[in-house]
């Protein structure tokens, strides 16, 4: 029998994808919404703000995802290790061929659990120093402004206004928030960070001091209050909180972080604000205590004087001695003085007397003759001086004459000038009809030239014949 006549079997045939979306319907309807218990495993936080992990047990593992709208819903966050409850519903994948559970709550699988959460979370916290001592801050003494962050409708908040109006009443501001449920960690978180970034100078007023409070309830009530996002608001806010969640014998991680905790939120609003009427009491006994140790001290200090005057002596005997002195100082004086003009006047009389007309006319004799003698000696000079003067320009005049034009004047010579005041020193420079000053040895005269000007002579060759007329310069 040929392979092409042999009978096919009698089944459906399917596409891969075909299979995939059958079996995630069926999954999905078998298992619309389911809770399970296991430990996390896995754990993955993506970029794109969903959540994968695996959920484990002795046997068998299953895949678990958080879409990222839930994720910021979730009460508790998934953390390795850390044994869950989480209900959702179960689908497949059909990209690989496995089922998953899409997660849309998360609870912790019982107290011992929830407890091993929060102690392994106190232990990773306070290894960053967030609990140390040192940097807490101190609580203001009396704060102008308050900031409460609770509940607005529980009674919380009624305690504490009530008891800071019996102590010492303040300006309150009220940032309501929930205390519990899936929103109570990211509000409180909100209201922490919105009060400290609050600047002074605005409208509404930067608070002194912060005080986050809920009543009592279980552990799993006050889990917001242990939520890590919280812990590190409260640990970077720049104003002083106090921490007053539950009763006295809850405790919750922000209780370690806070700068104080008060045991239940009376009690920090016993902390927050001292008692006006005993700081009016106190005040008025340190004014009691001040005034009578003022007028104490003035009595001590007023006996004291009165002993250390008693030690010294009357006025009289205190300036006697001074006053004695003075007088004898005053008796030396005159005395002194009159000594001085004696002999002032003594040494006057002696000069006087060196200062007799004989006396004064032999010293004016002898300076007459000093200065009669100076005298001639200061002519005489000055005659020889003027003698020499003399003499040194009849040197200098007849050399003067000597090089005088003058002379050459004196022996026929003329000198020859034209309007211009310049000398002509060459025919070439008169032409016909240009007046002249001609000056002799004893005076000048004018003229005008007659004629054509002369040639000037060559320096080679032989000289050109005069012509035959020549006019007169007359």
């Amino acid at each position: 029998m040929s392979e092409a006549s042999a009978p096919r079997p009698n089944l459906p045939e399917y596409t891969v994808s075909e299979i995939a979306g059958a079996v995630k319907r069926a999954v999905e309807d078998a298992f619309p919404f389911v809770r399970v218990r296991g430990e996390v495993s896995n754990l993955k936080f993506h970029s794109s703000g969903h959540i994968y992990f695996d959920l484990k047990d002795e046997k068998a593992c299953l895949n678990a995802v958080v879409w990222k709208i839930t994720a910021r819903l979730l009460s508790v966050k998934p953390e390795a290790g850390l044994e869950v409850i989480c209900t959702g519903r179960i689908t497949t994948y059909p990209g690989s061929s496995r089922y998953q559970i899409v997660v849309d709550q998360i609870e912790l699988a019982g107290l011992g659990a929830l407890m091993a959460m929060l102690e392994e979370r106190k232990k990773r916290l306070a290894a960053e120093g967030l609990f140390t001592e040192q940097r807490k801050k101190k609580l203001p003494f009396l704060p102008e402004v308050i900031g409460i962050i609770t509940s607005p409708t529980g009674a919380v908040i009624r305690d504490i206004m009530h008891r800071l109006e019996a102590r010492f009443p303040r300006r309150v501001i009220l940032w309501p928030v929930a205390v519990q449920g899936e929103r109570a960690a990211t509000e409180i978180k909100d209201a922490i960070r919105g009060f400290d970034a609050i600047d002074r100078g605005r409208v509404l007023p930067r608070p002194d001091l912060l005080i986050v409070a809920r009543g009592g309830g279980s552990i799993e009530d006050l889990m917001a209050f242990n939520d890590e996002a919280v812990v590190r608001a409260v640990a970077g806010c720049n104003i002083p909180l106090i921490s007053a969640v539950g009763h006295e014998t809850d405790t919750t991680l922000i209780d370690l972080v806070a700068d104080r905790r008060a045991p239940t939120p009376t009690a920090a609003a016993e902390m927050a604000v001292p008692v006006r009427a005993d700081l009016i009491s106190q005040t008025t006994d340190f004014e009691r205590r001040l005034t009578h140790g003022l007028l104490r001290g003035f009595g001590h200090r007023r006996t004291h004087l009165t002993g250390l005057a008693r030690l010294l002596p009357r006025a009289d005997q205190l300036f006697s001695n001074s006053r004695q002195r003075f007088d004898y100082a005053s008796e030396r004086l005159v005395r002194a003085l009159w000594r001085n003009l004696q002999e002032h006047q003594r040494v006057l009389t002696e000069t006087a007397a060196q200062l007799r007309p004989r006396a004064i006319e032999r010293h004016i004799g002898v300076c007459g003759e000093r200065v009669s003698a100076l005298g001639g000696r200061l002519v005489r000079r000055q005659q020889r001086s003027l003698a020499e003067r003399q003499t040194r320009l009849d040197a200098l005049s007849r050399i003067l004459e000597g090089v005088s034009y003058r002379n050459v004047l004196e022996r026929g010579f003329a000198l020859v000038r034209g309007s211009d005041g310049e000398l002509r020193r060459r025919s070439s420079a008169v032409r016909s009809g240009d007046p002249l000053t001609i000056t002799f040895a004893d005076d000048s005269t004018s003229a005008v030239a007659t004629g054509p000007p002369r040639q000037p002579l060559q320096r080679s060759g032989r000289p050109k014949k005069p012509p035959k007329e020549q006019g007169s310069l007359l």
